[in-house]
Formats: C-alpha cells, structure tokens, sequence
C-alpha cells in the first residue's frame, strides 16, 4: 500500500479510475466500512489518491467563491414541528422508481448517523476517502459511475396511504350525506314497502352512481391538481455550482454525487449533506426546516461537536445560506442525507385551512343546518300530525322520501365539482401567464390584496446596474473620462487609480470564461449586479487583467449582508511580508463614522476626514442619492493581523477591529434603471385599491427618487417623515405639521423606536417607501401592517427578503431571485413584474366567479326544489316534483350550466373594483341569499308550481283550490278518476315542474354571468365577453331533460311522463321574464347609485356605494 500511495506517476483520471475499481480492503487498512444505504459499490470509499496540497485549506481564492442557485431537492411533506419546502418537489415525483427505491434498513437512524465520521476525519481523508481532488473535482465519468449506482440525488416519497384516500372520496364531503339517502332508499324497497317498491330500489342505485361520480371527479381533480403544481414546479430551476473535470460548471442539483465538490453562496439552498471545505469565515446557515428554530447556525472547518446531526462543519441538505461562502464536498445524497431519513420517517402533515376552504365551510354549515332543521321539522310534522289526523295520506315510506327530498333539495351537490376546477383551471391560466403559484389557495387569497410591499432591487428594477458616477470626496469625475485615449490607454490620477484598482479586488464578480471572446459589453459576468457594475468599469480600463491582480492574494473575506451593509477582503500586501491591504466597501452611512482619513485628488494624498471634509462628502452622497443613484463608498487599511488568517479567532478579529480607522478612496453612483412595466404597475395596483409600498436597503434618498420616478410617490411635494410626526421621536418636542399625511419616508433605525400609536399614523398613509431596512424590520413591517387588518402581498428576489416572504399572507418570488425567497414565497414571477396585476386580477375571478356558480345554483337546486316538500307535507298538496327529478336537477342540468359560469371572462371594472374583505366579504351573504332565494327564488318557484297547477287544472280538470289540502282525499275516485290517472297526472306535472326550472335557469345564467354590466352590455355573442362553453351547456341540459321525460325505459323506472309541447314553450318566456326583472333591478341599482352620488354626504354615498358593488350580484 506503501508503494502503491507513492506512486506519483499517473494522472488524476488513471488513479481516480483505478480507484473506482479496486476493493476497500485493498484501498485502506481501516477495518470499518462506511456503506450508504441502497448502495454496495465501492466507490465513494478511501482512495490510494493523495491530492498535493496543504492538510486544510483555510482561505477561498476571488475566482472560486462564485456560486449559483443551488435548490433542494423534492421533499414531502414534514410533520408539524418542521417547515415544509415546496420547490422541487417535482423532482422526487417524477424521479424513476429505481432511482429512488430504498433498501431495507438494519438499523435505526439515529444509530446510522452515529456512525458516520465525514465530520470527524481530516479534509485530506475526506477527500482521499471519496477519491477526489477539491481543486479539480470528479471526472465526468467517475461521476456518472457513482450517479448510475446510487441514483439521483432526489428524496423518496413515502407512499400514499391509498386506502384512506379512497375512504374520503366516496364517504367524505357531500357524499355522507348521500349514503344515508342510499340506506333510506335501500330500507324503502326492503323490508319497509310491501311489494318491494323498485322505484326506491331505482334511487338508491341512483344515488349510489351519484357518489361514484363524485368519487371519481375528487379522484380526477386530486391527480390533476398534482399535474399541475408538478408542472409548474418542474419550471423552477435547480442547480448547483460544481467543480467537474477541472472546471466549475453549472449542474442540475439532481445529479450530485458523492464526492463532488460543491460551492455555496448567500442565497442558496444547499442541495446535499456537504462537509465545508473550506469557507469565507461568516458562513451561516438556517436550519429552521429541520430543527424549528429561526436563530442561524454559524458555520465552521473544524468538527465541533461529536454529533453528525450537531457538528457546525456539515451543510445539511435542505438548509439555506444566510451569509458567507464556502466549498464543500458532497458527503449524503437523496434518501441517505439527514433530510432525506427525516422524510422516510414522516407520514405528513395536515394543511391549515385556507380562505377559500374557510368559505366553503362556511356556506356548507348553513346549508347543512338548514336541512337538519327542515328534516327534522318534517318528521316531526309527520309523528305529531300527519300521523294521527290523516294516517292514511303519508306513510312511513312516502315521509322518509320527503326527507330525502329535503336533503337533496339543499345540498348543491354541484358545487364542490365547480370549486375545485375554477381553483384549478385559473392555476392553469396564471402557468400560461408565467405565474407560478404553488397551492391553489394562493390563487384565491390575491384577490384580497390591499397592501403590496415590494423590494426594490431585482424587483422594481433590472438589476442591470451601471456606474454613471464616480469620485472623490473633493472632486468628482466623469465616466467619460476614462475613455482610452487616441494610444489606446487610460491616464489614470494616481487617487483615482488606487480607488478602482481597490473597487476589482473587493469584488465578487467574475466574467463568464465561455465568453470572453465577445466585446466587452457583451460578455456574461458571473456575480451580483453591483459587482458586475463596477467590474466592467475597472475593466474598461485595463485593470481587469489577472497578472495585474495575482500579486494580490485573497486571504479573507467577509461578503455583503443586509445587515452589516459591507463586504470585505483581506489581501497580501506584495511589497510588505508582514502587512496586508484591507478592502471595505458598502452603505456611505454606515461605514463613515469607520472612517478617520481620506484620499484628497486636490492634494493627491491622505488627508484628515474632518468636519469639513465630511460636509463634502455627504452632499456629494445626497447629490448622488437625489438623481436615483445608489451610493457605494471604498475604503482601504494597511492591516496586521494577530491571529492566523483562517481560523475562526481571525474571523472574529476582522469583524470587531477590521473595519476601523478606514481611510476613503472614492464614491461610486451606481444607477439600476427600472424595470419598463413597473411604472404601469404601480399605477394599476392604485387603481385596483391596493396600496403600494417600497421596502428596500437603499440610502433614503435614493429610495425617494426612484419612488417619485416609477410612480409610488405621485406628486413632486417632499413626503412627510417620522420627525415631523413626533418631533424626532421625543415627546417632549413639539410635533411639527406633516406637509401631507399622502406620502411617507421611514428610515430603517427609526422603526424600532415606533409605538403602536405610531405604527396606527404609519398605516394610514396611502405611499411609503421604508428605506435602509433589515430583515428583521422588513418583517416587522409586514407583521404591523397585518394586525392593523391589512391583507398584505410582499414581492422580492433576495434572501433579506425571505423572512417578510413567509410571514406575508403572499409572498411572491421573481424568478431570478434566490433559492431561498423562492422557497420561502407562495407564488413565483418568471417573466415580467407587471405579471403580478395579471395575477391578482385572476385572483379576484376566481372569487367573482365562484359567486356565480352558486348564486345560479340557489335558485333551483335548493329552493325551488323545498317548496314541492313543503307543499306536499305541509299543504297536502301532490309533491310537485319527486325526489329522482331533485337530483336530475342537482346534479345534472345545474353542473353543466354552473361549469360553464367558471369560465367567463372578467368584467370590465374588475382591477377597478376595492379588494375583498376577508372578514366581512364572505362568498355568501345575505345579498346573494336575497337575491337567490327571495328574488330569482321566488320566480322561479311560483313560475314551476303554477305550470304544475295548469297542466292538472287544463289536462286533469282539477283547479288549485282542490288540490291545496286534499291530502288523503286524493286518491280513487278523486273527480272521478282511477288512481293510476291521477299517478299518471301527477307524474307528468312533475315533469312540467322540471321542464320549467331547467329552461328558467337558461334566463337566470344570463343574468348572474355579470355582476356588473347589462346583458346589452355583455352579451354572450360578441367576442369581448363570449362565452362558448355557454350555448353548450345549455343544450346538454335541454337534452338531459328530454330524455329524462320522453325515453319509455326511465319513464317506467323513475315514474316520468312526456311533457305536451306546449309545457315547453311557456317557460322560454318565463326564462325572459327572470333575464328582464334582473336587467330592472340592475337599473333600479344604478339610480340609485346616482342618488347616492349626487346626496350632499358624498362620503356616506361612497361608502354605500362600493359596499353594495362590493357584494351585489
């Protein structure tokens, strides 16, 4: 073995390749194996592989701390004391079942983890023991070796207990009501009717294959619901940065391995178990999805604790990084990773109940109670009553039919079919719109937006930053001129010189190698916007050159965060074997009061920062500021270190003494123009009543400027700030007068002084922009605005923005955010920020529509269909319409139309209109019970009863008034007829009765499908508000009631007659009649509307106004 580890002749490819095919007795004199579950290949084991390099690498080069989105794999869901990740979940889904299929396991988890040490052994074995070199990573075939073996790096489902599935599609909802209907029919035909009654036997058959249906469709609507948010998770991006054959390559996060060399960045989501390498100093990670608590966890080289599940030296997968950068090498992959035997062990967790799910609760407690009240009422009337003074009308088996009636005439059991597709078809919408939202609840919650807080960079901007200004803090220069010369170069000051020469080094950004044989402009640049800025400045200057940068080695760094609002690097001073240069660079007012000198271009030389000096800076800084610039300032310091560079004592060091005693080299003005939608869409969320707010880290001038130009502020006037509210916070200075109570600039240090009276003035401004915040105040904002009733929406890309995110009731991610905002938001923009106008508006659709549906479906499918019981029960009148007739109606003619009203367009004033009120808003109130029962209700129940009253009076010769309390009297001989006449009689007035609810709700379709606008206005023929699915609805409907009156086999079974031609052709007036009375009251609206707009108490005319458009169908 001796020999074999001296032997330095092969390459990297021959050892790595001999040592995936040796065994681990031959690689390793160590006893214990360390085996990954589901895999017995060798590889991935000690190699006879030693990389030619130091024991541990402390410190992370400028061209390897880059890194790009790296996404955590598909996870399902995880019980309640852990935070579920919904972004990849796709991934697992839709991975190949071998790829994922799971042995057996020997032994318990914990026991497993206990006995892995990847935390424990040195980075030099690490490496050695997975066969690879951390400077040149895997081969690509040694990769696809291990990735063949052990599968992709994705986490098993666990299975889905069918079985209680299946229970809760046929016994959950609607359908435990309709099996009790199955067990009174069954108990109707046998033993309670003598001779067996088969019509009874017909409806519990009936019934039972109206359960199967909707069985079938909960079934169809949960696969196809999963389709779909599968689909649209398959559209975000996971990758991983990855070092592969030499070169740092970007790799679906799926196919890590490993062994592979993996680099991790603020940002991103770590996409497998990683031992750090090597790290930045300020690595932290949130580990909050596996352990439930929000404070971060510092990351470290070293082992820190014996526990692999404790040590602060191994990225767990899942995590997300908060700061710092770091490599790392890939220890657990998929199901083997302490995420994955997490989710092996979880079954799931129960979903909290949605606002949409809270409505249809709502509506179906009423509903339900109003049936136990009535059925009850029934039987009772029945033992109290009917039983003793008419015992010979209704018997046991022609009560229980009533009670059914009843139960089938209240419960619309079409409407849980019309909620689930509006739900699922407006996902399908916002997909082909590029808008991705990860539940169905989120669709329906936008429309109840009042309050969008958006960030501002990458958000309201392109993030497509540029210098347009520069300089000193007593001169100021032109970009133009450092335009080379007519030689080709550029004559630099030497001021000048050292400012950008410091700007290159203390940069993260790097161009793209694929590219760099493009101009200049056109090349890809690899890192953050501001870095990108300012690198292709120094760049146009030649000072991008990497001979020009190698004597200036990186030995440290502490990256940009939003809260310290600074990044650093730590470099070898070339001319000094002691001393290094410190490079600060960040927010003007933060690092100022660090700063104790300054390089003057008038002197060209190091001057005093005195009161003087700092009066020029900081109207620079504000000049700068008021032209929409952001302000970056660099420092330097001549630094010697007293702990070693690397170690954590070092990182410490830097933080507490580093940034001290800075002197200033210059100022960059780095403007991110807007994006080109994002002033319409300011404009058309105020017009749609939400209020839009900026929350950004930017200085506040800055933040005010780009406000005033995109729209949030609206008028040229100062906005008001917090001093001029509480006379700077002290109470017992005296309040100034703010100049408008329209528009407000909060800065980020003032909020933690806010009280709650504070926060109730904050609120009630309609424009603030909240300037220079942090994550923490961020959140906060979000939390205020939500206890104040506001329905708050929050937009952003980076991870500061993560926490608001989560706690908002939406958060919305932009697609090229980072891993962990997408993570944390309920909706995703891949394509354009004024998408999120389109979003809400489907928002407030669904909702309209889903009124819709059911204010259509009230009419018929529940009082039109009592009142036949109460006369029958109550009058002693012949039912008017049977039980088998109620469901036809329910659950056949009504589903089509009602599936039809899901599919209309939006009305014209829809984004004009205020948001939904949650709290007072409900889906069904009193208006669309008014309007539904006592109104279209009542025409349509009055219109089908007089039809029944006609036929028996015109075919049958009996009037009304012989019919009302006839109870028992009629049967044989009644005006002279058998009782199989008068059955025949009856059974075709049922059908008249059928026939005339079915052709009004034609009428009453037109009517409900606008809330808003005449049918002159939005007729179903010209295109703006066409509606194709309409006129087919309406035929199927025609047809079903013709072949449940005219086909001789139904009409044998279910006791239906042929209904004469003339039945058919009244009611198509009726249907007109309920279309003409709707246009009436909509007219009567309208005037009054103008009586109210005209009153001398506008404001009270307002109020009315919206409340009743609000709720008015």
């Amino acid at each position: 073995m001796a020999s074999m580890g001296s032997d330095n002749s092969k390459t990297h490819a021959d050892v790595e390749s001999e040592g995936d095919t040796l065994k681990d007795d031959e690689r390793t004199g160590r006893s214990r194996q360390i085996t990954f579950e589901g895999s017995t290949s060798a590889d991935g084991v000690r190699s006879i592989y030693q990389p030619t390099q130091t024991n541990r690498t402390r410190s992370i080069s400028r061209d390897t701390i880059h890194s790009t989105r790296n996404s955590v794999q598909g996870m399902p869901e995880l019980p309640i004391e852990f935070r579920t990740i919904s972004i990849q979940i796709s991934e697992s889904q839709n991975a190949p079942k071998e790829a994922i299929a799971q042995t057996k396991e020997k032994q318990p988890h914990q026991d497993y983890f206990e006995s892995l040490d990847f935390h424990i052994i040195s980075t030099d074995g690490l490496c050695r023991e997975f066969n690879v070199d951390q400077r040149t990573g895997l081969s690509s075939a040694s990769a696809a070796t291990r990735l063949q073996r052990d599968g992709k790096n994705v986490i098993a489902h666990n299975r889905e207990n069918y079985l209680k599935k299946i229970f809760f599609y046929v016994f959950g909802g609607f359908c435990s009501v309709l099996w009790v209907g199955v067990v009174i029919f069954f108990i109707c035909w046998k033993p309670l009717s003598n001779p067996p009654s088969v019509q009874n036997l017909s409806l519990a058959v009936l019934i039972l294959i109206v359960i199967a249906l909707q069985a079938s469709f909960s079934a169809f609507q949960d696969w196809s619901t999963k389709r779909v948010m599968n689909s649209i998770l398959n559209l975000l991006p996971a990758e991983a940065m990855v070092m592969r054959d030499e070169k740092l390559i970007h790799l679906p996060a799926t196919e890590l391995v490993a062994g592979d060399i993996v680099h991790i960045g603020i940002g991103n989501k770590v996409p497998a178990d990683l031992r750090l390498l090597s790290s930045s100093g300020d690595i932290r990670f949130d580990r909050a999805i596996l352990t439930g608590e929000s404070d971060e966890v510092e990351g470290a080289i070293d082992c820190t604790e014996a526990n692999f599940l404790e040590t602060r030296n191994i990225a767990l997968m899942g995590t997300g990084v908060t700061n710092g950068n770091a490599i790392g090498i890939v220890v657990l992959t998929g199901s083997r990773s302490v995420m994955g035997r997490i989710a092996s062990m979880t079954a799931g967790v129960k979903q909290k109940t949605t606002l949409i799910q809270r409505e249809i609760n709502r509506f179906v407690t009423i509903i339900v109670i109003l049936t136990v009240f009535l059925a009850l009422l029934i039987l009772f009337t029945w033992v109290g009553w009917l039983r003793k003074d008419h015992p010979s009308y209704m018997s046991v088996v022609a009560m229980l039919n009533n009670v059914m009636g009843c139960v089938v005439a209240f419960i619309p059991e079409g409407m849980p079919v019309a909620v689930a597709l509006t739900l699922m078809m407006i996902a399908k919408r916002m997909k082909h719109t590029n808008i991705l939202p990860k539940g169905l609840s989120t669709v329906e919650t936008l429309g109840c937006v009042n309050v969008l807080c958006s960030d501002k960079t990458g958000t309201l901007t392109q993030n497509r930053m540029f210098v347009k200004s520069l300089g000193m803090v007593d001169w100021e220069y032109s970009v133009e001129d450092l335009a080379p010369g007519e030689s080709g170069t550029v004559d630099l000051p030497q001021g000048l010189q050292n400012m950008l020469h410091a700007s290159i080094l203390c940069n993260d950004a790097v161009f793209d190698p694929t590219t760099m044989n493009l101009p200049a402009n056109e090349r890809v640049v690899n890192g953050n916007a501001t870095d990108a800025a300012v690198l292709r400045l120094g760049d146009s200057v030649g000072l991008t050159s990497p001979t020009a940068l190698a004597s200036y080695e990186r030995v440290h760094q502490i990256p940009f965060n939003s809260k310290n609002k600074w990044m650093l690097t730590l470099h070898r001073d070339p001319k000094s074997a002691k001393e290094f240069i410190l490079y600060v660079k960040g927010a003007p007012d933060v690092l100022l009061d660090r700063c104790a000198t300054y390089w003057s271009a008038v002197h060209n030389a190091v001057r005093p920062l005195d009161v003087e000096a700092r009066e020029k800076f900081s109207n620079f800084q504000a000049t700068l500021s008021r032209r929409a610039e952001r302000v970056i300032v660099i420092c330097q310091r001549r630094y010697i270190p007293r702990s070693v560079p690397g170690s954590n004592d070092f990182s410490k060091e830097m933080l507490d003494h580093g940034v001290h005693d800075l002197t200033v080299l210059g100022i960059f003005g780095i403007v991110d123009p807007p994006r080109p939608e994002t002033a319409s869409t300011v404009a058309a969320c105020r017009k749609a009543g939400i209020r839009f707010f900026m929350v950004t880290g930017d200085f506040g001038l800055t933040a005010a400027a780009i406000a005033r130009e995109i729209g949030i502020y609206d008028g040229q006037a100062e906005p008001d700030t917090i001093e001029e509210l509480r006379g700077g916070l002290d109470p017992s200075m005296e309040v100034k007068v703010p100049r408008s109570r329209h528009s407000l600039l909060l800065e980020g240090p003032k909020l933690s002084a806010l009280t709650s009276e504070d926060w109730e003035t904050v609120c009630g401004y309609d424009e603030i922009v909240f300037a220079r915040t942090t994550p923490e105040q961020k959140l906060r904002i979000v939390t205020e605005l939500q206890a104040r009733g506001f329905v708050v929406a929050v937009t952003g890309d980076g991870v500061n923005d993560a926490p608001a995110l989560r706690a908002a009731d939406v958060g919305i991610a932009v697609g090229s955010g980072s891993d962990v905002a997408i993570e944390a938001a309920d909706l995703v923009l891949l394509d354009k920020f004024d998408s999120i106008i389109e979003a809400i508006r489907l928002g407030r659709l669904v909702f309209q529509n889903l009124q819709k549906v059911i204010a259509y479906l009230l009419p018929a499918g529940s009082w039109s269909e009592i009142w036949p019981v109460i006369m029958n029960v109550f009058f002693g009148c012949p039912s008017p319409l049977s039980t088998f007739l109620m469901i036809i109606v329910c659950v056949f003619t009504d589903l089509f139309l009602s599936l039809s009203l899901i599919m209309e367009k939006e009305e014209f004033d829809l984004l004009s209109l205020p948001p939904r009120r949650p709290t007072k808003d409900h889906l069904i109130n009193l208006r669309i019970y008014g309007q539904s029962y006592l109104f279209v209700g009542v025409m349509e129940a009055f219109s089908a009863h007089a039809m029944f009253f006609l036929y028996m009076w015109r075919r049958a010769g009996i009037p009304f008034s012989d019919l009302i309390f006839a109870f028992e009297n009629y049967a044989e001989g009644f005006h002279g007829y058998t009782q199989d006449e008068l059955n025949h009689f009856v059974s075709v007035g049922q059908c008249v009765y059928l026939v005339t609810l079915v052709i009004m709700q034609w009428g009453n379709v037109l009517s409900v499908r606008s809330k808003r606008m005449s049918i002159l206005q939005a007729d179903p023929i010209r295109p703006a508000r066409r509606n194709p699915w309409l006129p087919l609805a309406i035929l199927i409907s025609f047809i079903i009631a013709v072949f449940v009156t005219e086909v001789p086999g139904i009409q044998n079974l279910f006791s239906t007659a042929s209904v004469p031609i003339e039945f058919w052709c009244i009611p198509l007036g009726l249907a007109l009649g309920v279309l003409c009375m709707d246009e009436l009251r909509s007219l009567m609206v309208c005037y009054n509307s103008l009586l109210y707009k005209d009153s001398p108490t506008p404001k009270l005319a307002a109020k009315r106004s919206n409340n009743f458009l609000s709720n008015s169908i």
